[in-house]
């Protein structure tokens, strides 16, 4: 078995030599990364694929099971070292240390619930539950049975969750009675109750007891901790085929129903694990912490499936960074000595706005690296970021990757190539990114613009969109036949570096200009007295578009002066083209659970065609649209 140690790059000269290596030969670098796992049986061929169709096999015919690699292979080396630290909600309840033997065990045992509940191989299992240790066992028992965990974010409504049910046809429900956050109780349990009024395939729902609320329980329904005094805590592993469905998650999607995205189990393994190794510079010993959620796909690569295949040591918090004080994060780095903090803009940008004290009050010395996730970063809340949470001495590594991706597609890896502020830099070993122009040929050269793309697949690539591969194709690969469209516009400059630009939607042109969203709004946020902005095109007569700003500021005062001061502000920093025509100063911005800014509402509104906003439903704050109406009709 390769070790796959010697194939993680330690230099610059070390990661220019492996990609050159992914991108001459990437059959036979991408079979010598697999054969540092477990299989049962190895493949016939590394890759098989097709653009067009599209459709795409990695270690075709090759068998495995995903949590033997995750847990089985530890047990023999290091079976007491800490797999998952949990931080509750509550400071003041006690850290759970689970080790690698203990959380195989545990995985087990719930692997047999599920069977016992007649849950077989191929079997959808969607999971509703908080951000507990109990969410990675049944997300890690699905896999070693073979059947197909749908993870839904416990802040979605009971409209979302039934949909995402329905559309993935789920037998099976885990939830929990309820969860914390911060201040609040919620009660998910009572949610999932109303989402199963609408959903006719659940024939079994298994409550986790997590805040000791009542709830009412159905003659379907069980207790996680009864269920678990039925079973043994040994089960073996099922035999599943590379391309085996793993998981379903569903993207947020700005437009239309949420798509299913479909990863399968053998090429999502390797990626994962080699971009978790690769990126973070991970080595035993570290704490690594990702403050994402599992019902994320952030939360499924980077705190479930690279860590535990990595052999890492990994955080999971259930609270937020505010409860019970400003400070929380700090202190759980202090408290764990953590080495890697992985998190994502809107929290750093959240808490840069106040007090310093917050985090001068904890000792952060054991950071050796920072991640950012979810976003582009702006120029503002990276230096912020890299003075105050990293001394200026840990790299930050700000990473872009989807949903559709699996996986980390482009990011600086820690200490090892250049890092740039706003700038994701480099593709991953093995990623292969292109710019495009609008006819979709290649722009070739360096501190050039246009549309990214990837033109080779790589393994933890999406499948397709569950039950809908028709929809699969149109989105990713119809827009520019032979490539992968993530939908994002990007820049490189010179010496190679990728920044992504926004979604390609958020390209507005101006008057003929090719104008990204992203630079505006930093200048926009690079103002003292704002919070956030968001920026978009509307249409306009005489310039085909013009630009509108929508601003949060962190005071009650707003004036004529200030408007102007931002314009001026934009127009020195990017230039006159750039300057907005229309700044509206709202209370917030409409987001998805994930922080994502919904745009596509706020083009609506800008447009004046308030009555086809669409679904609000599953935003964090959908009272917030009413808002900025009611704002936009002043103006």
């Amino acid at each position: 078995m390769e070790n796959i140690n010697k194939l993680i790059p330690r230099s610059l000269d070390d990661y220019n030599n492996f990609y050159n290596q992914s991108v001459s030969d990437p059959e036979s670098f991408w079979g010598k990364i697999a054969s540092t796992f477990n299989w049962k049986s190895k493949w016939d061929k590394v890759l098989d694929f097709d653009f067009n169709k599209p459709e795409f096999k990695w270690f075709v015919n090759g068998k495995l099971n995903i949590t033997e690699n995750c847990l089985d292979r530890h047990l023999k080396d290091k079976p007491d070292k800490t797999a998952i630290l949990f931080e509750p909600n509550d400071p003041n309840e006690s850290t759970q240390e689970i080790s690698y033997k203990e959380l195989h065990q545990r995985v087990c045992r719930f692997s047999n619930v599920l069977k016992n509940n007649n849950i077989k191989k191929g079997d959808r299992v969607c999971i509703y539950m908080p951000m507990v240790p109990e969410l990675t066992i049944a997300v890690l028992a699905c896999a070693r049975i073979g059947a197909v965990h749908s993870v839904v974010f416990a802040g979605f409504s009971a409209t979302a969750l039934a949909a995402r049910i329905n559309d993935s046809e789920c037998k099976m429900l885990l939830t929990a009675d309820g969860s914390f956050r911060g201040h609040k109780t919620i009660a998910l349990k009572e949610i999932a109750n109303e989402a199963l009024k609408n959903c006719v395939n659940i024939e079994t729902t298994i409550v986790l007891k997590r805040t000791g609320q009542e709830v009412l329980m159905n003659s379907n329904e069980k207790w996680w901790h009864n269920e678990i005094l039925k079973v043994d805590s040994y089960c073996e592993a099922t035999t599943m085929d590379s391309e085996d469905m793993l998981f379903i998650l569903y993207t947020s999607g700005s437009t239309g129903k949420p798509k299913g995205m479909v990863h399968s189990c053998g090429g999502y393994m390797v990626y994962s694990a080699y971009t978790f190794l690769n990126v973070f510079q991970y080595n035993p010993g570290d704490i690594y912490w990702c403050t994402a959620d599992i019902g994320w796909i952030t939360g499924h690569s980077y705190i479930v499936y690279g860590p535990l295949l990595s052999g890492a040591t990994s955080v999971m918090f259930e609270g937020v960074p505010s409860y019970p004080e400003l400070d929380r994060f700090w202190k759980i780095c202090e408290k764990h000595k953590i080495t890697h903090f992985y998190t994502a803009p809107t929290a750093i940008r959240a808490l840069a706005k106040h007090s310093i004290s917050f985090v001068n009050n904890s000792d952060l010395s054991s950071l050796k690296v920072l991640g950012s996730v979810g976003e582009p970063i702006n120029e503002e809340a990276w230096n912020w970021y890299n003075e105050n949470i990293g001394n200026s001495k840990c790299p930050i590594v700000d990473t872009w990757w989807q949903t559709e991706t699996g996986g980390i597609m482009l990011s600086s890896l820690a200490g090892v190539t250049k890092q740039k502020p706003t700038y994701a830099t480099k593709p991953m070993i093995g990623v292969q990114p292109v710019l495009l122009d609008v006819k979709g040929n290649e722009i070739t050269g360096f501190n050039k613009e246009g549309v990214l793309a990837i033109k080779f697949p790589w393994p933890s690539i999406a499948r397709t969109i569950y039950g809908n591969h028709d929809r699969y194709k149109k989105v990713y690969f119809s827009a520019y036949p032979g490539y992968y469209f993530p939908g994002d516009g990007a820049l490189i400059d010179s010496e190679g570096n990728f920044r992504i630009t926004g979604r390609v939607d958020d390209v507005v042109i101006v008057s003929g200009h090719n104008l990204g969203t992203a630079p505006i709004e930093d200048a926009i946020n690079s103002h003292p007295i704002v919070a956030e902005s968001a920026v978009i095109g509307y249409p306009h007569e005489i310039k085909g578009n013009a630009l509108r700003a929508f601003v949060i500021i962190n005071t009650n005062k707003q004036n004529d002066q200030l408007v102007n001061e931002i314009k001026n502000l934009v127009s020195k920093t990017i230039g006159p083209i750039a300057k907005p025509d229309i700044i509206q100063i709202v209370p917030g911005l409409p987001k998805t659970r994930s922080g994502k800014i919904m745009r596509r509402i706020l083009r609506k509104i800008a447009s004046n065609d308030i009555n086809n906003i669409g679904d609000i439903s599953t935003l964090l704050n959908p009272e917030i649209v009413d808002q900025i109406i009611v704002g936009s009709k002043e103006l």
